[in-house]
């Protein structure tokens, strides 16, 4: 394969949700680029794209996969993602290195949900989109019906460029209204007669052209002037103005697809050639805001965006070259951490096919392996360059849960092979929770978690289970409370004396702590000496303040009765949850001048916090997750109930495109596998985000269970 000039590189994402043909839509593209000779089928599991065993079980994208194709004197650079939200990391990688979406809708379906979610991360990474209206020879297919969802959901943006002609299993051809020809095809193969527009369609098509002109001399001044002298633009000139609208993200053109009988994918790759950006028109942003041109004259940069291990060739590196030229046998280097790695061979990649090639320029997009330590997210660029691009924002997790290894024994072969797999998929997330002593997993949703286990399984031999996660509970109290505590203790030698008499309080924010208490039922003025304030690592505030008069306590004490206080909010009174937001006035105790030590206050003042604490009006208080839910209209209700089912407190409704959307505050506690009862409650056409907002009380039976299963586990212990 030649090396393609940065102009003559188009770096195109395929979007849509689970079933609307993307896998299908490449292989066609695939063919029509030579490639491939022969168009292989999902069903038949022989596609270039879903080529790894549990994509073929599936029948389904899990991975995002690299392809290419020759087509114009164009490379044309293609990642075929999955639909699936669950797998949604492959898509975000796929922004970063591509400059157009080609956003597939199903004819049968309309816009769904999981075209929403794939359109809103293209508008967050500035991704401009083409749509294709696939599966128009569908026995369900609806073009009128597909047109109007897409006005409900896109607004004005979308742009008719084609409309089909016998729509259905007999879908055989269209119009197209920027050329004013129509397309008949007549195999499935792609061949077409390019004919002209038949009599009892030309109306439309005279009415939908002159739409197109409109739309096109909307972004340029010079087009709308010559619009309004001549009421005409040429085929180029709707071009260019249409180009304008889509990079600025106002236009959607749109065009009419089979791709399983290969019909209009041709005219679509023409369309993308000729009208979308190339890399040239794109500026990277590095780390400290710099923009970088994608050109070939300049430094070699390159950005890794994946990393797979594959089989014969161990770890592959995908990389875009952001700019200059990249030769094999060339050193770059780690900004960041000055690791110099060596592009041993550089191949251009069609799923498991790897081409090796000598070079590739500013803008293309290949792989590499071999590489010592340069993972997904990392930039190599010329020595002393020193560049280091924005790194991929993943999005943030819906789904968690424990995982341990079936044989105990196992445990860090387990640890090690799913940190291997979270390197592929950095949308993995293992964290060993001290605090609850669980290793917890977290992915984008069941389907996601459960492709990690079955990779253990067949990859690497191991079974793993998977248990709800313990919940972060933290205890606090509402009142306050005195309590005093003596620790003596005299065997032989010398003894153990201490005694500690404190007052603890509600730490509230912004509220003024005072000296003013009752103690002992008389009303006390605490003569405040010294104060400590801590921003607790779990969350909250401790204050300590020292409030001994007349040297009761030895000043050398008041650390160790810290620690003693510290000691027992580590380890919560209620349940052994970490304790936060308190007050602590130390006020009085006693000591001996022999026996008085270290340990005798950190006794003394542990035992003191933890009958105060049970006197304070203890509350247990847990982590509440800000959820949003988008779902359409027919299932808000089953939503709605469902949510408060898991005591969720509703903060609003709304709309959002067609789309109906809930906003709910939802203990943590309630929300374990909360992404699948979703799916299963709106046939998989719901989706939702969470992100934590804070901690509340529990509800007053939720302490009671809460507090009667720590005492059995207690006493099981």
């Amino acid at each position: 394969m030649k090396a393609y000039s940065t102009q003559n590189i188009r770096n195109v994402v395929l979007l849509g949700s689970t079933k609307s043909g993307k896998t299908t839509l490449s292989e066609a593209m695939l063919y029509e680029g030579k490639v491939i000779d022969r168009r292989g089928t999902v069903e038949a599991k022989n596609t270039v794209s879903d080529n790894a065993e549990i994509e073929q079980i599936n029948q389904r994208s899990i991975y995002a996969t690299p392809l290419y194709a020759e087509f114009m004197d164009t490379k044309f650079n293609i990642i075929d993602t999955p639909g699936a939200d669950d797998f949604v990391g492959g898509a975000v990688s796929a922004f970063k290195v591509c400059d157009t979406g080609v956003l597939l809708i199903n004819a049968q379906q309309g816009v769904e949900v999981g075209t929403q979610i794939f359109r809103r991360y293209a508008r967050e990474y500035d991704i401009p989109i083409i749509v294709g209206v696939n599966q128009l020879d569908g026995d369900k297919a609806n073009w009128e019906g597909t047109i109007e969802s897409m006005k409900e959901a896109f607004g004005n943006k979308p742009v008719i460029i084609q409309f089909p002609v016998n729509v259905g299993p007999s879908f055989d051809g269209f119009v197209d209204v920027l050329t004013m020809k129509y397309y008949h095809f007549t195999d499935e193969n792609g061949t077409r007669q390019d004919l002209d527009i038949p009599a009892e369609l030309k109306d439309q098509a005279d009415e939908l052209r002159q739409a197109l002109i409109d739309r096109a001399a909307e972004y340029d001044d010079t087009l709308m002037e010559k619009y309004f002298e001549t009421g005409e633009l040429s085929e180029d000139e709707i071009r260019q103005g249409l180009g304008i609208g889509i990079r600025q993200g106002e236009v959607y053109p749109v065009f009419c697809l089979s791709a399983k009988k290969d019909i209009g994918v041709k005219r679509l790759m023409q369309f993308t050639i000729r009208v979308a950006a190339s890399p040239a028109e794109k500026k990277a942003i590095t780390k400290d805001a710099k923009e970088i041109e994608c050109k070939q004259d300049a430094p070699t940069t390159l950005f890794i965006y994946k990393t797979a291990v594959e089989q014969h060739l161990g770890e592959v590196a995908y990389f875009k070259v952001m700019s200059g030229e990249l030769t094999e046998g060339m050193d770059l280097e780690n900004p960041e951490t000055g690791d110099r790695e060596r592009i041993s061979a550089i191949y251009a990649v069609a799923g498991k096919k790897k081409e090796k090639v000598t070079d590739l320029y500013a803008g293309d997009i290949g792989c590499t392996v071999k590489l010592r330590a340069a993972k997904t997210n990392v930039t190599l660029c010329t020595p002393g360059t020193d560049i280091a691009f924005e790194e991929i924002k993943f999005p943030h997790y819906k789904y968690r849960c424990a995982v341990k290894a079936k044989d105990p024994k196992e445990e860090e072969k387990v640890s090690d092979a799913m940190a291997k797999i979270a390197a592929e998929d950095p949308t993995y997330i293992i964290e060993y929770h001290k605090e609850m002593k669980q290793t917890i997993l977290k992915g984008q949703g069941e389907q996601h978690v459960n492709t990690l286990k079955w990779r253990l399984q067949k990859e690497n031999k191991l079974e793993i289970e998977f248990s709800a996660p313990k919940i972060s509970y933290r205890e606090t109290i509402t009142k306050v409370a005195c309590a005093d505590y003596r620790h003596k203790k005299q065997s032989g030698g010398a003894g153990q004396f201490g005694e500690v008499h404190l007052l603890i309080a509600p730490y509230q924010e912004g509220v003024d702590p005072g000296n003013r208490f009752k103690i002992d039922g008389k009303e006390t003025v605490l003569n405040i000496k010294g104060k400590e304030e801590f921003d607790l690592p779990w969350g909250g505030k401790l204050e300590f303040y020292n409030c001994i008069v007349g040297g009761a306590i030895d000043a050398r004490f008041m650390p160790a009765i810290l620690k003693g206080i510290n000691d027992k909010m580590n380890e919560g009174p209620l349940t052994g949850s970490l304790a936060r937001d308190i007050r602590v006035y130390v006020y009085d105790g006693k000591m001996h001048p022999v026996d008085s030590n270290e340990i005798s206050f950190v006794l003394a003042a542990r035992n003191a916090f933890k009958e105060a604490f049970r006197k304070a009006g203890p509350k247990i208080m847990e982590p509440i997750y800000t959820v949003e839910v988008m779902t359409p209209t027919d299932y808000m209700g089953a939503c709605m109930s469902d949510l408060q089912n898991r005591r969720a407190l509703i903060e609003g409704m709304g709309t959002d495109k067609g789309f109906d959307t809930i906003k709910a505050r939802v203990p943590l506690a309630e929300l374990y596998r909360y992404s699948t009862t979703l799916s299963s409650i709106t046939s998989g056409s719901a989706t939702f985000k969470m992100e934590f907002a804070d901690y509340q009380p529990v509800p007053a039976d939720v302490q009671e269970k809460l507090l009667k299963a720590y005492m059995e586990e207690d006493k099981d212990e």
